[in-house]
């Protein structure tokens, strides 16, 4: 899925240690355009922030894997980065980043993901 639109915060980038070893992740808030702009947090995780060196007012095309997981009987949605391109830069698929381990994905298409949505 991508989402186009303006950075317009970067949230302070946190870090922590699991059972697997050290993390990072990093939120990020873009402002849809149109006629009734969405505001959408995401998130990149590990090498990704310094590959997509995201600064504020930037204007980005961003390809996200969204992923729901449930604890105590609460529903959680995390909205991944794999792919970021300056929004001018996404009709030719000039890359914003380095090449990534996830580049080769091809986002949903935008009818499979109506059919899911209840509302």
């Amino acid at each position: 899925m991508e989402i186009n639109g303006k950075i317009i915060e970067l949230l302070p980038e946190k870090s922590g240690e699991s059972a697997k070893g050290p993390w990072r992740k990093q939120e990020y808030i873009l402002e849809t355009e149109g006629q009734y702009p969405k505001k959408v947090c995401f998130m990149a995780w590990g090498d990704k922030i310094g590959e997509f060196a995201i600064k504020e007012g930037a204007n980005l095309v961003v390809s996200v894997d969204l992923e729901s997981r449930e604890y105590n009987g609460r529903w959680y949605t995390d909205v991944k980065a794999w792919k970021v391109t300056q929004a001018g830069a996404a009709a030719d698929n000039t890359p914003f980043s380095a090449p990534g381990e996830y580049d080769n994905r091809q986002p949903a298409s935008p009818s499979s993901l109506d059919d899911e949505i209840p509302f």
